[in-house]
């Protein structure tokens, strides 16, 4: 048997014991949640197709499952596959505004130093924005970060929910003449989603998490002013 409260309840984030119980020969019964009577957690029977488009559709429920219930341990892969995907985005955006086309080696080894740059800039940014979060979060509601584990669990769930800049790739590849509006549609659903990872992990209320995510974006976009100023981004 697990720990006492090692999972959540997808419905009521109560602490529970299992998940399930094995009553052997194949016989599974979901254990119900002590607090709300509710199933702990549904998403153990579903397809993961479905508990997908149901994280898609940003359900409390099934961040719970994925945040609480589940082993995933795959947040600092995705990160940075999702920086090297906006750095692609950048990179590409700053070859567009150059028109030197010089096939020289010379040329073409400083375009790959250009994408390095961008990826740096884009890892700043995101830990600008990580940070103004966690920093907002201290202040608002200081006893909802008291252990390390707590900061582990918060920044894992930030990671974890910034999926949709995946999506980067795919709008560039089929470039249209909405692909500005995409992008900034794309931006909005990761927010969207931050802020649904911040309600599930801490049970905090829309506003408090909304406004630690404008904090974020305020904090990197100091940062963005700042590298604008140095001239790093061009």
């Amino acid at each position: 048997m697990a720990e006492p409260g090692a999972y959540r309840c997808v419905e009521c984030s109560g602490g529970a014991e299992e998940l399930y119980r094995d009553y052997q020969r194949g016989v599974l019964r979901i254990a119900l949640c002590k607090s709300c009577q509710k199933p702990v957690d549904k998403y153990i029977e579903y397809d993961p197709v479905i508990i997908l488009i149901n994280a898609i559709l940003c359900k409390a429920q099934a961040y719970r499952h994925i945040l609480f219930n589940t082993k995933i341990n795959i947040h600092g892969k995705l990160c940075v596959f999702c920086l090297l995907c906006e750095a692609y985005l950048r990179w590409l955006q700053l070859q567009d505004s150059s028109q030197n086309t010089d096939p020289d080696d010379l040329i073409r080894y400083a375009k790959e130093w250009d994408f390095y740059r961008m990826f740096g800039i884009a890892s700043l940014e995101q830990t600008s924005f990580l940070v103004g979060i966690f920093i907002a979060l201290w202040w608002m509601r200081p006893e909802m970060l008291k252990t390390k584990s707590d900061f582990i669990l918060l920044l894992k769930a930030l990671l974890l929910s910034g999926y949709g800049k995946l999506l980067l790739i795919p709008a560039v590849i089929w470039e249209h003449d909405y692909t500005p509006l995409c992008l900034v549609f794309i931006k909005v659903f990761v927010l969207t989603s931050n802020s649904q990872a911040i309600r599930v992990t801490l049970n905090l209320n829309r506003m408090l998490s909304w406004l630690a995510i404008v904090f974020g974006l305020i904090l990197e976009n100091g940062v963005v002013c700042l590298v604008q100023k140095i001239g790093w981004d061009v």
